[in-house]
């Protein structure tokens, strides 16, 4: 059984056992499970079915296993011969969640 769901504007190929990377889930930390209801499409088997847009009585068990920063993103603006230059950094906050189940209402 596999599916896609959508996390944080984001769709995500997901089935039981698999690690995802995906935005930070506020309020929730390492541990703790999480419930993704946005459901887009699931196969079970033969049988396909395709969400418009979510499906429902579908959801997605995961549970968090890290949180942390993804590596520096240096953004570096410049316009050469007028002496303007910016150097910026940036790291994306993550959260990496271990699919447990999907299951059906």
């Amino acid at each position: 059984m596999y599916g896609v769901v959508e996390i944080g504007g984001k769709q995500y190929f997901v089935e039981p056992g698999l690690e995802l990377i995906h935005e930070v889930i506020p309020g929730v930390k390492v541990g703790e499970r999480v419930t993704f209801d946005r459901v887009l499409f699931l196969r079970n088997g033969e049988k396909i079915e395709v969400g418009q847009p979510y499906l429902p009585g579908v959801r997605v068990v995961g549970e968090v296993q890290e949180v942390g920063k993804l590596p520096k993103v240096i953004i570096f603006k410049f316009m050469p011969k007028k002496g303007y230059r910016r150097k910026r950094g940036h790291r994306q906050p993550f959260m990496r969640t271990r699919i447990v189940a999907i299951e059906r209402e």
